[in-house]
């Protein structure tokens, strides 16, 4: 709970960011695997036009980040189906959006995380990504220092999620760019 780590006279800001990224770069397994991501979306499989590529992108994402995929196929598909690289390049949000809708035995799933991951990994400063931790933190901070009026549900669609966050960064002065 994000009230048990945080006290009440916290302030974020990028001085603190700042800090945590520098202490983050001394965790070698969680660098590493960023590293090795980086690789694979950026240097290995930049498209998302073979099958395998994807599937190798999606794979690795879930074993990374623990994410709840369970048909790494089903998810692979999704994406090639979707003929996602001219709408990453153009930095279409609703992207995120229709990566994490995909039909699993009939029944539509929702990898929201996931998606948002998937796209981040592709181009970080358009794609912030979105897990459980940070809606935690959006809606702490909403609540104590009132940063933007919002709905937890907002955060659930991603161009609200991303004018939550650019809100967020303005109201504590924030030193990041959100495309």
């Amino acid at each position: 709970m994000v009230t048990k780590t945080i006290g009440t006279s916290y302030r974020p800001n990028s001085k603190e960011v700042k800090r945590y990224l520098e202490k983050w770069q001394t965790l070698e397994n969680y660098r590493l695997q960023e590293d090795a991501l980086n690789k694979l979306f950026v240097e290995l499989c930049p498209k998302n036009n073979d099958i395998s590529d994807i599937l190798l992108k999606v794979a690795a994402l879930k074993d990374f980040y623990s994410t709840n995929i369970y048909s790494v196929f089903s998810v692979a598909r999704r994406i090639k189906d979707l003929n996602v690289d001219k709408r990453l390049d153009e930095g279409d949000v609703s992207l995120v959006n229709d990566i994490k809708e995909v039909m699993i035995s009939s029944k539509v799933k929702h990898f929201y995380s996931f998606a948002s991951k998937y796209c981040s990994h592709h181009r970080p400063t358009f794609y912030p990504i979105y897990d459980s931790y940070v809606d935690q933190v959006l809606r702490y901070f909403r609540n104590r220092d009132k940063f933007y009026k919002f709905k937890n549900g907002d955060l659930k669609e991603y161009s609200a999620f991303k004018r939550v966050l650019a809100e967020f960064q303005k109201f504590y002065s924030m030193r990041f760019i959100l495309s």
